[in-house]
């Protein structure tokens, strides 16, 4: 999974990142220039703790999660196609955390005046809008130019991708987000390879001051959501030793950091999920699509487990802690041998069985 941070100049994305990161990276955009921090962060889950503590395996695994903290977009009042290396590596994203200033701080001056939320995440959706409207415009008249020459292609097809874009082209002229609209699966695959940056879901990240409490802005979109953080005190916090971040956080009244509460919002958004599996040596956690069946599960781990897939052994996480060990799983009968059409749940402990 990866995450591009990204938002105006002077909002704190690099703040974030550092939260997020428990890294140190200079805060401060980098100016006229693109400039790309990355780090790979283990999810936390209390569910491969436990796991551990069971089985006492050497090692434990998270899944991880990528985070790209993303300078060089918006940094113009200009609007304008963003420039090709920076739109490469906007594609190339699961998803966007997108922090916005809502602090107050005259030391650093907004770059537009003033410190207005929603009307930053405006300008920010019309830089998506219309770099997508033009890319919608370049694929119709290529469709165009194939249908006239009727070579190439089956015509139909031609046809319904031309109907298709036609539709997106209506939709981003009007100035809606192409993640606002509904689209079949098979629409969704025809347009797969395109990256619209409007079509990615948004986590929006309100960016506190110290001091403010006041929840800044709500959303219920499902490919939209919120949480307002106070990035430059949780950065604080982030960097500090175990136990005085304990403290620090106490006094503050924070009961989680920015990390776990972005994460968990991060796989909801994304529709993602974990799965467990146990080995000799290692606990390790996955990351899998809601809805996925087993055999896509196995491919997760090894492509040749899916290719060669026969069986699973399922229990749900809860059920084995109740029941204490997979042997008394499966004697109480909440070890299951399921087949290719079973749907994966959150926190499924899963064997594969396949053929090599």
């Amino acid at each position: 999974m990866k995450l591009g941070i990204i938002g105006l100049p002077q909002a704190g994305k690099t703040t974030i990142f550092n939260a997020l990161t428990h890294a140190s990276q200079p805060v401060g955009d980098a100016v006229g220039r693109m400039e790309i921090h990355t780090a790979v962060v283990d999810v936390p889950d209390l569910r491969l703790e436990q796991l551990n503590e069971i089985f006492n395996r050497n090692k434990k695994v998270h899944a991880k999660v990528t985070y790209l903290d993303i300078a060089g977009l918006g940094a113009s009042q200009e609007h304008g196609e963003i420039s090709g290396p920076l739109l490469n590596q906007l594609a190339q994203m699961d998803g966007f955390i997108q922090v916005v200033r809502a602090f107050e701080n005259p030391a650093v001056p907004h770059i537009h005046g003033s410190v207005d939320p929603e009307r930053d995440i405006r300008l920010m959706e019309e830089e998506f809008l219309l770099n997508d409207q033009i890319k919608v415009e370049r694929k119709l008249e290529k469709l165009r130019e194939e249908g006239a020459k009727g070579a190439g292609r089956e015509k139909g097809v031609v046809q319904r991708e031309i109907v298709l874009f036609e539709r997106l082209q209506t939709v981003l002229m009007e100035g809606t987000l192409l993640r606002d609209i509904e689209l079949t699966a098979e629409e969704e695959n025809t347009i797969s390879g395109f990256g619209f940056l409007g079509r990615k879901p948004v986590l929006i990240v309100p960016n506190l001051g110290e001091d403010q409490e006041t929840q800044i802005l709500v959303s219920n979109h499902d490919r939209t959501r919120v949480i307002n953080i106070r990035g430059k005190l949780e950065m604080e916090i982030a960097q500090l030793p175990p136990e005085d971040a304990q403290m620090f956080m106490g006094e503050y009244g924070i009961e989680e950091l920015a990390l776990d509460r972005l994460i968990r919002e991060s796989f909801n958004l994304l529709g993602l999920q974990t799965f467990f599996t146990v080995g000799e040596d290692e606990v390790r956690a996955w990351t899998v699509r809601r809805g996925a069946l087993a055999p896509e599960a196995a491919g997760v781990i090894h492509t040749d487990m899916e290719k060669g897939f026969i069986k699973a052994e399922v229990v749900p996480f809860e059920e084995f802690v109740a029941a204490g060990s997979m042997a008394e799983s499966r004697s109480r009968g909440k070890l299951r041998l399921e087949g290719k059409q079973y749907e994966v749940q959150d926190g499924d402990i899963l064997t594969i069985r396949f053929n090599p």
